[in-house]
């Protein structure tokens, strides 16, 4: 640990997860504010903004002309079927289905009836249904996402020379988050460069002073460091996977625990 950075481990007390509360009362941060007695508030810091009908023509895109659809999210699965309906468009029954998650699968009963043999479900990355484009290399795959997404599928994609038509149904953007310009916390948590960005298009005077950061993956780290940020708490770690994780480790050492 460098000189600066135990300089900056002071006592925590109170933190700010940049992410929705969670509904489960099981969740790990809950037992973490228990566990340590830490104020933990939860704030989204970034929204989601459907694409116009008007906007979505311009990408001259012909949703059934393709044989399968690519989900990585909620957000992807309610935008793409609010799409269909103001087109009034009906999926085919033949239509394939590709979901990042069981979580995501599971939530993609609420607008179709799910066929095994037409579903295809990842363990938690994208990475993981690398193995099924492969395998149905000859589809032609539909990948509605939002306008800040990550490179991973369309990488993929190109470089194995599979049909693939990106179609842009949501925008990710910054929430107003003006209710909290005279609230401080010792540790703010981020999930994603959007988080970031929505904190400087909010704050653009920030200063991070004693203020402890943590980011959970390299991307999220990158842009701390970006934007010129000290990065005290990064997860992943080996002997922390999870952010909760992290934290813990830190708060551990900064509190004397």
């Amino acid at each position: 640990m460098s000189a600066a950075t135990k300089d900056r481990l002071k006592p925590v007390k109170s933190i700010l997860v940049s992410q929705p509360k969670p509904h489960n009362v099981n969740s790990p941060y809950f037992q973490l504010a228990e566990k340590y007695n830490l104020k933990v508030d939860f704030r989204q810091f970034i929204k989601v903004e459907p694409v116009p009908p008007k906007e979505f023509r311009k990408q001259k895109i012909d949703i059934l002309k393709h044989t399968a659809v690519i989900f990585t999210s909620r957000n992807a699965i309610d935008h793409f079927f609010n799409i269909c309906k103001e087109f009034k468009l009906e999926m085919p029954a033949d239509m394939k289905y590709f979901c990042i998650s069981d979580q995501t699968a599971h939530y993609l009963q609420k607008y179709i009836v799910i066929r095994k043999r037409k579903l295809f479900v990842g363990q938690k990355t994208a990475q993981d249904l690398f193995d099924y484009f492969k395998k149905h290399k000859n589809e032609k795959y539909l990948f509605p996402c939002s306008d800040i997404r990550k490179n991973d599928i369309p990488d993929y994609m190109e470089k194995n020379g599979i049909d693939f038509t990106e179609a842009i149904i949501y925008h990710t953007v910054a929430d107003d988050l003006s209710d909290l310009s005279d609230v401080k916390y010792d540790i703010l948590a981020f999930f994603s460069p959007s988080g970031l960005k929505s904190l400087k298009v909010n704050f653009p005077d920030f200063e991070q002073g004693a203020t402890r950061i943590a980011a959970f993956g390299p991307t999220t780290a990158s842009e701390v460091r970006d934007l010129g940020l000290i990065l005290d708490i990064e997860a992943p770690l080996p002997n922390a996977p999870s952010m909760t994780g992290a934290l813990e480790l830190y708060i551990k050492k900064a509190n004397n625990l």
